[in-house]
């Protein structure tokens, strides 16, 4: 990633008072968006040979997710990210695309479907193959490809937490597609259970006692055997290479092993979202943004290496999940796809991204809230990135012709830069 996309060290910035409109009775979400959507007829030519044009709903609904746009500089986006009203009004016209249960046809699949409204969308669902080299049926898993920037293919998967009895599929449709990157955005427990665990917990510390001659040897021991936690989930042995705190989340570097092969796998987890609402920190979501983004660079093949047609396959996509796979899990993405565009275009299409999301998995971006805090992110991160421009064409005026001012700020932001 280039420098001008680093994210400053500042203050966590809170977004501003956001306001919802009031409760509806209590009806199940589909029921609640997208009901009012009737039959159009096409009566512009009655007479005896008149022909009736029937459209269905959701045709209605693909058109618009297919159509919807609108496009933001960075000044328009400040505009329109402070106008609560309007994204509210823009929010409700956007199709939720959820899937029936008539429309998905597999058997058996409620089983594995941790809320029984939200499915995944046949079109882009994840198959995970059967896993014998012998004919059989394939096997179900609530996941869906998400497009990524530009819209690129399987640049994402967004799945539910995985449950007690899904953690083996979860791992084996991280192996399946070659995945080294897990975002968690989910508590394992909130008011009630979002995610099981499906990775090695580490330890708590024993307690030395001070009088222990060996205290700090012991310490060392127990640090190494932490490090690596090992530990089997469904075909595969699962081992805690590190696992360190920063800017807010956990990182963890995971080695997965089946049979002979191993891989790593990298698990990033931010545990300070509440579900159906927002995260305190602007500033946390966009390092976090950031961190995920400059490690999948890094995992891509070099450009100057010279093909070879033996090489391994690259990273495959990366693996997002919240508690149903919907609503922190399409802020994470939008969040990351906004922010590509306004690094390269200096422009964004928040209501474009969304209804991209929506056409490959069903309702993403739960709330009203969501929706003003994704554009309440991305505004900051225009700013930021405005911010870094200025700071750039500042330090590259002749020293001696830039003011007093100007000095100063170029020494803070090296400053900065260090100690980043």
């Amino acid at each position: 990633m280039s420098s001008t996309s680093s994210i400053p060290a500042e203050e966590p910035v809170t977004p501003p008072p956001l306001t919802t409109p009031p409760r509806k009775p209590s009806v199940r979400l589909q029921e609640r968006r997208g009901s009012n959507l009737s039959l159009l007829l096409d009566v512009s030519n009655l007479g005896v040979e008149s022909v009736c044009s029937v459209t269905t709903p959701k045709e209605v609904w693909l058109q618009l997710l297919h159509t919807s746009s609108r496009v933001l500089t960075h000044a328009q986006l400040q505009e329109a990210a402070a106008d609560i009203n309007a994204l509210n009004t823009e929010y409700q016209k956007i199709p939720p695309n959820f899937v029936s249960a008539a429309e998905l046809d597999v058997s058996g699949h409620m089983m594995k479907d941790r809320y029984k409204t939200i499915l995944p969308n046949p079109e882009s669902r994840v198959i995970l193959k059967n896993l014998e080299e012998e004919l059989g049926p394939d096997r179900y898993i609530n996941a869906n490809y998400v497009r990524g920037y530009k819209g690129t293919p399987k640049a994402f998967i967004a799945t539910q937490g995985p449950m007690l009895h899904t953690v083996g599929d979860f791992w084996d449709m991280v192996w399946q597609e070659r995945s080294s990157v897990i975002v968690m955005v989910t508590k394992l427990k909130e008011n009630n259970e979002k995610c099981d665990p499906y990775w090695p917990q580490l330890r708590e510390r024993k307690k030395v006692k001070e009088e222990d001659e060996n205290q700090e040897e012991k310490i060392q021991r127990e640090e190494d055997e932490e490090e690596g936690e090992t530990s089997q989930f469904g075909r595969f042995l699962l081992t805690v290479k590190d696992s360190r705190e920063k800017d807010g989340f956990t990182i963890t570097d995971i080695e997965i092993q089946l049979n002979s092969e191993r891989r790593p796998v990298r698990h990033y987890w931010f545990s300070s979202w509440p579900d159906h609402h927002i995260p305190q920190c602007i500033v946390s979501l966009l390092k976090l943004v950031e961190e995920v983004e400059m490690y999948r660079k890094s995992l891509q093949p070099s450009t100057s290496s010279p093909p070879n047609t033996d090489a391994v396959p690259g990273p495959g996509p990366i693996i997002v999940h919240c508690s149903a796979g919907i609503g922190r899990t399409g802020c994470f993405i939008a969040s990351s796809i906004g922010c590509q565009r306004l690094r390269e275009t200096g422009q964004v299409d928040i209501l474009e991204t969304v209804c991209q999301l929506r056409l490959d998995r069903g309702g993403m971006i739960q709330t009203t809230e969501q929706y003003q805090f994704l554009y309440s992110t991305l505004a900051q991160y225009s700013r930021q990135l405005q911010r870094n421009q200025d700071q750039n064409q500042t330090a590259t005026v002749p020293q001696n012709q830039q003011t007093p001012e100007d000095q100063v700020s170029v020494q803070l932001e090296n400053v900065r830069l260090q100690n980043n």
